[in-house]
């Protein structure tokens, strides 16, 4: 800035206010810095200036994976809105890893970001606590956090929506009906397996263990488990699948055993739509509604949550104060077809 003053011939706090936008300087004054600024190449130090505000006008974000669509929608949402207020956006993905969601987010802090968005592979969040009572802030996404800090939340309604999107099959008929969850440990896993035994409950079906597979959403986990239910002596008619990407593994599993050799004995027959499982999942997918049938889902908004997260933060980092708030966002389904399908006769 010493040399722009000096080019311009002006005084250094001239300078500061021509860059900063700040009255006070006339037209032609203000012209001339300009000039000498293009002709220097200078470029603000918005680190420094930040620093001196004593902020960083950063924040970090963890997620699972950011190639999950899932994730990706909701990365892209915090990035919009830390942009609309001058900061960056940091993102590692823990890949359901605690150690490693712990490493990050450390990892975050040690470089001052001003807060975190973070979407929790684990519940132990002791680590956290320091951080807090040290002035960073955070707000946990899609699962909650453990019992060791109260910070806020935004979650979707997932027990709910597994609730209506099983509830959903029972009125087109069906009384056996598989469930393919995520891992147990998962949060949205447990909630989303709580809402099929609701709606179980609800209609007075029992709950048969049988019918219940919990694992990662690998495509021979998932096939083994479609050929197991449908392999059994009274074989679901319908299955629920518990995220976007259980429902597209559900349906390469249906696939390959209608048309290639099944290890298993199942009910697929192809070209017979009839005897084919009718399909709810939980998170809507791309092409889910060019399939034949096209798939019906329980939709939630991963755009939606990452922005509302991310909003609710920047509120708390320019000073809003309250009790800890925990707000849950509403899901929808999308009936298109393969949730309509009818048992067989």
């Amino acid at each position: 800035m010493n040399d722009v003053a000096a080019t311009a011939g002006v005084a250094l706090k001239t300078v500061s206010r021509v860059v900063n936008d700040e009255p006070g300087v006339n037209a032609a004054t203000a012209e001339r810095v300009r000039q000498a600024i293009e002709l220097l190449g200078y470029r603000r130090n918005d680190g420094a200036r930040v620093l001196r505000r004593g902020r960083t006008a950063s924040i970090g974000l963890i997620i699972e994976d950011v190639a999950d669509p899932f994730y990706s929608g909701l990365s892209r949402a915090v990035e919009d809105v830390a942009l609309r207020n001058g900061s960056l956006v940091f993102t590692g993905s823990s890949g359901e890893d605690p150690q490693r969601e712990r490493a990050l987010v450390l990892a975050f802090c040690a470089r001052r970001v001003d807060g975190l968005v973070i979407v929790p592979a684990g519940y132990d969040h002791g680590y956290l606590a320091p951080e807090l009572a040290a002035g960073t802030r955070a707000v946990f996404a899609d699962r909650p956090p453990g019992p060791a800090v109260e910070v806020d939340t935004v979650l979707c309604d997932n027990d709910g929506g597994a609730r209506t999107g099983v509830a959903h099959l029972i009125a087109h008929g069906h009384r056996r009906i598989a469930f393919l969850g995520d891992q147990a440990a998962i949060f949205t896993a447990q909630e989303r397996l709580r809402g099929y035994r609701q709606a179980l409950e609800a209609a007075g079906l029992p709950y048969d263990p049988a019918l219940v597979s919990m694992g990662v959403p690998e495509q021979s986990r998932v096939t083994a488990a479609v050929a197991g239910a449908l392999a059994l002596d009274h074989p679901p008619t319908a299955l629920f699948t518990g995220n976007g990407q259980l429902t597209m593994a559900a349906l390469r599993a249906l696939e390959t055993l209608s048309t290639g050799p099944a290890v298993l004995p199942c009910r697929v027959t192809p070209g017979a739509e009839a005897s084919r499982p009718a399909i709810v999942g939980f998170d809507d997918f791309a092409l889910a509604d060019l399939l034949n049938p096209a798939i019906t889902v329980v939709a939630q908004d991963p755009t939606r949550l990452g922005r509302t997260a991310a909003e609710l933060l920047f509120r708390r980092l320019t000073g809003e104060t309250g009790p800890v708030e925990r707000i849950r966002l509403p899901t929808h389904l999308i009936p298109r077809g393969s949730g309509e399908l009818p048992p067989p006769a």
